[in-house]
């Protein structure tokens, strides 16, 4: 065979696999606005409407119920709504969405950039997807699933486009999250407007423990004071404090419900550091007492002060337990038994992660816990 045929059939071969790849890696279902100079109908129908001092985003994190109910728990955060942006049609529907009109299901983002950045923000947004899959996250597929940052605000962009470059140097695959002016916003179905929250066993593609952990720094935020010196008296918690607790947190400290195991936040959690209520910010636990048991939960070898808690016999689910409680706030925490380690007194306090905020020793100063750091000195 002549060179010149061999080259030919090289080259047939490469644009052969060429064509392949394309067909292959190309993603079938690419939305109006990922298509260059796109028409779209420009059209903004919301009911949340940001008044002087607030800025607003349009987030697209694949279901909206998910990006919905992780924003409202976001601090700086002062709404969220859930429609659908950024496709061909007008006025669609939820069942047109879903079929593929184009639209991303998104979170209109209301918040007060002198409490959080759109920087901070978007690094939370972040966290909740994965920013490298096309037109998907979680168990879901279709272009209404696709991840995208959409401003109102020109100047926006530029921030960004910035903090999607910082993204992208975390991971080896392309970062594919949109960057684009919102054109169009439709607000859902009522039905869809805080799903979770009215559906609480609904799902969600969201780490449940990123929702909690953004709704304990919520309501930490909100505390009379920053001082939780030692010789601070605790009440009960306000209901506007129980009210910015996450749906989980809520269910375990005021209706004594019980987290799953091992998917919680505090479980491997060893740094040193102070565990405080969630619902007052009054220390509890220490981290100079948490043990590895095993059981899916934080475990404690005993409380900080026997005197903030209070025990109470527990006969549900046909078992005879000890429940503990936080005595001041009131809040379920856990329950106590006697299989701990037997050098630390043998007690075994096995406490919900949705119950209590952990303090890093670094941060407790700053935090107003600064009394409390005589707990890590020998």
């Amino acid at each position: 065979m002549s060179r010149g045929k061999i080259l030919m059939s090289v080259l047939a071969v490469v644009a052969a696999v060429a064509v392949v790849a394309y067909f292959i890696l190309t993603p079938k279902n690419i939305a109006a606005s990922q298509k260059p100079n796109a028409p779209l109908p420009e059209e903004i129908i919301q009911q949340n409407h940001k008044i002087d001092g607030e800025a607003e985003i349009y987030l697209a994190g694949g279901c909206f119920w998910g990006t919905e109910y992780l924003m409202r728990n976001v601090p700086g955060v002062t709404s969220v709504e859930v429609g659908y942006s950024n496709g061909a049609t007008r006025n669609p529907t939820y069942r047109e969405v879903y079929k593929g009109s184009g639209h991303a299901e998104s979170a209109h983002v209301i918040y007060n950039p002198d409490a959080i950045s759109l920087k901070k923000l978007l690094g939370i947004y972040y966290q909740s997807i994965d920013p490298t899959l096309v037109n998907e996250q979680g168990k879901d597929q279709g272009i209404n699933y696709r991840t995208g940052v959409y401003f109102s605000n020109p100047a926006d962009e530029k921030i960004i486009k910035e903090s999607l470059k910082e993204l992208q140097g975390n991971f080896f695959d392309k970062v594919v999250v949109e960057c684009l002016p919102i054109k169009n916003f439709y607000r859902a179905e009522e039905e869809h407007q805080e799903y979770l929250i009215k559906n609480p066993n609904g799902y969600c593609h969201v780490s449940r423990s990123l929702i909690d952990e953004q709704a304990k720094v919520k309501v930490a935020e909100k505390f009379a004071n920053k001082d939780f010196s030692r010789s601070r008296v605790y009440g009960k918690p306000s209901k506007e404090t129980l009210k910015d607790l996450s749906e989980l947190q809520r269910a375990v400290t005021q209706e004594a419900a019980t987290e799953p195991p091992f998917k919680n936040e505090y479980d491997e959690e060893f740094r040193e550091g102070i565990y405080v209520d969630v619902t007052t910010g009054q220390p509890l636990f220490s981290s100079t007492d948490k043990f590895e048991s095993s059981c899916g939960w934080p475990s404690f070898s005993k409380p900080i002060d026997k005197e903030f808690l209070v025990e109470h016999k527990d006969l549900s689910f046909g078992m005879e337990r000890i429940e503990v409680r936080a005595k001041a706030s009131g809040s379920h925490l856990g329950h106590v038994f006697d299989d701990g380690p037997a050098d630390k007194g043998g007690l075994h306090y096995c406490i919900n992660s949705a119950a209590l905020r952990f303090i890093p020793q670094e941060n407790m100063v700053e935090e107003g816990y600064g009394d409390w750091l005589t707990l890590f000195k020998n």
